[in-house]
């Protein structure tokens, strides 16, 4: 095996792990909460609609994969994405999925005008 190969497998491994962490949509909405900057995990909690504990065990899964950054400020937590490119990957994937389903939509309408 080279170092090439050494390399892309770490890689690899790296992308499945990041892909695994962010498969949940509490996750996704979390980090969708915070494109704008820092937020405090009650204000993000209120942003994905869940309670905050439950918010509180997801931020700290995306923390211990190093997606988000957090810093007290007195009693709260805050926390933000630590990588902004996080961002642009899932809006350029949510854009991807958008055209599946306006491809599904229009395969359902032309199934249905057919005689």
């Amino acid at each position: 095996m080279t170092e090439s190969d050494r390399i892309d497998a770490t890689i690899l491994e790296l992308h499945a792990r990041v892909c695994k962490t962010m498969a949940h949509p509490v996750r996704l909405a979390l980090l969708n909460a915070m494109r704008d900057g820092e937020r405090s995990v009650g204000e993000l909690a209120e942003a994905a609609g869940v309670a905050q504990p439950i918010a509180s065990q997801h931020l700290a899964t995306l923390r211990g994969e190093g997606l988000v950054n957090h810093q007290r400020h007195g009693q709260e937590v805050h926390y933000s994405i630590a990588h902004p490119k996080m961002i642009e990957a899932c809006d350029l994937l949510r854009e991807v999925l958008f055209d599946r389903l306006r491809g599904q939509n229009e395969l359902t309408r032309h199934l249905d005008t057919t005689p």
